[in-house]
């Protein structure tokens, strides 16, 4: 891309252009890569690191003027790493002990004997009597081991997602989503955690989810629909 037309597009970009945005980023995809490769070996995906990487490349966008007298790239950089090294420094990654992901391999075996031995998804109270451990733990060691979630994951039969049921604006957050998304449902309370785990993360429709707590479907309902406003409120922080 020629510098005439990386100035045009980062006008744009600073305008509101979302499409000029992504023109931009994946022209500079090579360029976040480069310095997300620093930060390797830290105990966090990759993947997540680029994310971080393309929101400082888009503070960068929105904040480049040309009367800095360097090159957008020079300022990008700086930019990039300070978000990734800010999310490293506050210990923003969720780590995961080995004593966790034993627990809940030990879950996943007892849910699938119970699975094929009961014909249908066990509830918490069957896990607990089949692992010895309490409610509570089992939920805390299946959230944990879980990936960061995405907005667009599809829940139960009704193929909703969270993206659709929570909204989101502009493309800055799309970049984040996953992370942010994540922290929010860790501030849950628990019973409301439990039901987007269920929905979301176990695809289980409504009824199945019900089955598996013990309670009706319209108290899912009225459980989920809480979770999600208190979603929308602290994304919306």
């Amino acid at each position: 891309m020629s510098a005439t037309e990386t100035a045009s597009l980062l006008e744009a970009a600073r305008g509101g252009d979302n499409d000029a945005c992504e023109r931009l980023m994946e022209e500079n995809a090579g360029l976040i890569w480069s310095v997300v490769r620093r930060y390797y070996g830290r105990g966090t995906d990759p993947e997540d690191l680029y994310q971080l990487g393309c929101l400082g490349f888009l503070k960068a966008v929105r904040g480049f003027d040309p009367a800095f007298g360097c090159q957008f790239s020079t300022y990008a950089v700086p930019k990039i790493a300070g978000e990734i090294r800010r999310f490293l420094r506050d210990d923003g990654a969720v780590k995961v002990s080995r004593s966790v992901k034993e627990r809940a391999l030990t879950i996943r075996q007892a849910r699938d004997r119970l699975t094929h031995a009961l014909g249908r998804e066990p509830t918490l109270s069957e896990l607990s009597a089949e692992t010895g451990l309490e409610s509570e733990d089992i939920a805390a060691a299946e959230e944990a081991s879980l990936p960061v979630a995405s907005l667009q994951m599809e829940a139960g039969e009704e193929g909703f997602t969270l993206e659709s049921m929570v909204g989101t604006e502009g493309m800055e957050e799309g970049v984040v989503e996953r992370l942010a998304l994540r922290g929010a449902i860790d501030s849950l309370p628990e019973r409301e955690r439990q039901v987007i785990f269920l929905r979301y993360y176990k695809n289980l429709t409504q009824d199945r989810a019900a089955r598996v707590l013990g309670v009706s479907q319209v108290q899912v309902s009225r459980i989920e629909r809480k979770a999600v406003e208190h979603l929308r409120e602290r994304l919306g922080e």
